[in-house]
Formats: C-alpha cells, structure tokens, sequence
C-alpha cells in the first residue's frame, strides 16, 4: 500500500502533467505513482487500489501513456495480468522524437499555402513556426547523441542505474 508522501507526490505530477499539457490528472497520478512505487512493475488492479480509483480510469490512463511511448507493458511467466512500468528505453519516451515536429513543420507549411502570397505580417506565426521546427529537426538527433554520452557517464559513474546493464541491446542496437 502506499504512504502519503508517494500518494502526494503522484498528485503534484497529475497537477503538473494536467497544467503543463492538459492532460487528465489521472495520467499525472499514474506516471507519478509508477515513479515512486515497490515494485516499480503494477498491475492495473494495484495502481487502481493505491490510487484509489476505478479500473477504467487506470486503464484509460496507461491507454494515454502508452500512446505517448512512456509506459510498457510485461507480463511475467504463469502471470495472468500486465505489469505497467514507465519506460525511457525510446528517443520518443525520452522526448527526443523528432516526428511530432516534422508534423509540426508540415502543416505549417500547409498553412502558408493556404494563405499564398499573404503579408509577411499574416505569414509571420506560419513561418515562424515551420522555422522553429526545422530548427528543431535539424538540433534533436545531435542533442540525443549528446545525451546519450552523458547518461554513460553517468551510468559509470553510478550516479544512473542501467537496466541493460546485462549487455541487453538498446533501442539503437548499441549494448550498454
């Protein structure tokens, strides 16, 4: 069962999740309480009794996060129910998933043909916005290597836990 300081925490990430990106509190509570929990793996039907809320609110959350890449899902032999557990094992968990902006930079593009030869006044948040994007495009594959050397860093260092510390390949093939 848990105890208040990881309840309250799991509730400070569902206000910061729900203020920063408008998602449901529950999402916040469920990344917060996933966080924090022993064992890190939940069944839905122990994170719907620590958080005290129904089955189909938990499932709609982990249905939320595992669109988003931040959740997985394992089941262990002669179990008969998923374990959720966060999961920053993917450039997108991490944040470093570069296609929301080509996305982003397509429809702004779309956007610009739409309006044609408007005035640059008119064009300006368009523009603006495809440039950010491609910016954006051209920075994050860098920022990822980056990344990637100081977490090893790190991981030497123990300063970072790695869970592939067995010689497990990563997302990139690269063992650790």
């Amino acid at each position: 069962m848990p105890d208040d300081a990881q309840l309250t925490f799991a509730d400070h990430m569902a206000r910061y999740y729900a203020r920063r990106f408008s998602f449901p509190p529950m999402v916040g509570r469920v990344i917060g309480y996933l966080s924090v929990c022993d064992p890190p793996g939940q069944s839905i039907a122990e994170l719907s009794e620590a958080l005290l809320a129904s089955r189909s609110a938990i499932t709609g959350a982990i249905e939320n996060l595992e669109n988003l890449g931040v959740v997985k899902r394992t089941r262990t032999a002669g179990e008969r129910m998923d374990r959720i557990a966060i999961d920053l094992s993917t450039p997108r968990s991490l944040g470093f998933d570069m296609t929301e902006y080509e996305e982003l930079a397509d429809l702004a593009r779309e956007g610009l043909e739409v309006i044609g030869d408007a005035t640059a006044e008119r064009r300006a948040a368009l523009s603006e916005t495809a440039a950010l994007a491609d910016f954006l495009i051209d920075r994050i594959p860098a920022l990822y290597e980056e990344w990637k050397k100081h977490r090893a860093a790190l991981v030497m260092s123990g300063d970072l836990y790695d869970p592939n510390a067995d010689g497990t390949p990563d997302e990139d093939g690269d063992r650790k």
